[in-house]
């Protein structure tokens, strides 16, 4: 399996597990670290909305936590609402603004420029992207002479 492939199933296993009951819009998150491990999220609602936590973010906060975030390669997304039979929609679901930048610090501090593989609810469609293309003329670590 390649790691688009793997990154991907990653991400929709995360996505089943997203607390999501006021959107019904799950999403997952995996990442993979220069070992070949990989750390996954899915996003976490609140019912106090601006409180919520994307896929990306909770990935991204846990591969920090392990004391792994320069170690972030590539990203596999997944998103779509929650149906009877699983996620929808037949759109490739990208990182949202505030993800971007969060996975940007992680880009700048391990010094590369993340791959990210984007699907659809359905899993019929893929796009990949670096996260450069995403996010052009990021602000970062870099920026404070930190990086």
């Amino acid at each position: 399996m390649s790691d688009a492939a793997t990154l991907i199933a990653a991400a929709r296993t995360a996505a089943a597990h997203a607390h999501a009951p006021y959107s019904r819009f799950h999403v997952g998150a995996a990442l993979l670290l220069t070992d070949g491990s990989i750390v996954t999220g899915a996003n976490f609602e609140n019912a106090s909305y601006g409180l919520s936590l994307c896929a990306e973010t909770v990935a991204v906060a846990t591969a920090s936590a392990a004391g792994r975030l320069a170690d972030i390669v590539a990203v596999g997304v997944v998103g779509g609402m929650i149906g009877p039979s699983g996620l929808e929609g037949t759109d490739p679901v990208t990182p949202c603004g505030r993800c971007r930048q969060v996975l940007n610090e992680a880009a700048q501090i391990g010094r590369r420029d993340l791959v990210i593989h984007c699907a659809s609810g359905r899993g019929d469609a893929v796009a990949t992207f670096t996260l450069s293309a995403l996010l052009p003329h990021a602000f970062g670590p870099a920026n404070l002479g930190m990086a």
